[in-house]
């Protein structure tokens, strides 16, 4: 008797729809159901926006409380990245322009 096979959760992942997102004018391909907060880190971008003092900031607390990670979305400012789930055709603005 066989044994039934097991998925491979990496495997499926792999082959999941990408959603595309753009970031800072920049295209980007991530996988569905990641938070805003995580696409920036697996797209490279660290800093979600600047302080009033110029002082670069990322996300810290990732539940919202600290609101560190805003940023806008669709334009629309002061959008918290930790708190937002990608959906697919954002346009997400970091830094100056959060």
């Amino acid at each position: 008797m066989k044994s039934p096979k097991l998925s491979n959760s990496n495997n499926d992942r792999a082959t999941a729809a990408k959603i595309s997102i753009t970031i800072n004018g920049q295209p980007h391909q991530v996988e569905p159901g990641i938070s805003v907060a995580a696409a920036l880190a697996l797209c490279e971008v660290l800093s979600t926006r600047q302080s009033v003092t110029g002082m670069a900031r990322a996300p810290l607390c990732g539940m919202g409380v600290c609101q560190e990670c805003r940023v806008s979305i669709n334009n629309q400012r002061h959008q918290l990245a930790c708190q937002t789930l990608i959906a697919n055709h954002m346009d997400i603005q970091t830094g100056a322009l959060a």
